[in-house]
């Protein structure tokens, strides 16, 4: 069975979705592909255990501090190369970004475009931190729950945002 419950973030309500002991989503308000790699009907469940340490987590993470993910069980459902994808994607450190072609580039592809699916499919967001994948000129592009909310995160990591930009406006931030 596949539970979920809310929490309630600075960025809005976030479903978490769990089997068994193990996070195998999180996903915020209005995000694309909310909830799509659960193959059946979650039950609503407030009090299971990987719930409780997963808004320890996210208390600690929005107020500015490090969480390492390793203090998490995950287990996002997806095919072999989207868990490629994510396995690189949980290297990436706290306050830091990396290119959809960097992503390629250690895994011996030439497709960052193949990366990028995978990226904005990610069914564990925040936690496996696809919001610190930007394009190779520097673009905000690719997130599934906005550019707006992608921008919120990497502020609040501290992220040095200059020479970012979202490709609609062309503007640098």
């Amino acid at each position: 069975m596949y539970y979920s419950t809310l929490y309630t973030s600075p960025i809005g309500e976030i479903t978490l979705a769990c089997k068994d002991d193990k996070l195998v989503g999180l996903w915020m308000e209005g995000q694309k592909y909310h909830g799509d790699t659960i193959p059946e009907k979650m039950i609503e469940n407030n009090d299971c255990p990987v719930f409780e340490k997963t808004r320890n987590w996210l208390d600690r993470y929005f107020a500015g501090r490090t969480p390492s993910i390793s203090e998490l069980s995950l287990a996002p459902i997806g095919s072999e190369f989207r868990q490629s994808v994510w396995n690189i994607l949980c290297q990436i450190p706290y306050g830091k970004v990396i290119t959809y072609g960097d992503i390629a580039k250690k895994m011996g592809i030439k497709s960052a475009q193949a990366v990028g699916g995978a990226v904005g499919h990610n069914p564990i967001s925040i936690i496996i931190p696809c919001h610190r994948v930007v394009g190779s000129n520097g673009s905000l592009t690719g997130f599934s729950a906005g550019v707006k909310t992608k921008i919120k995160l990497l502020e609040l990591e501290g992220t040095d945002m200059a020479g970012f930009f979202v490709p609609t406006r062309g503007t640098a931030l």
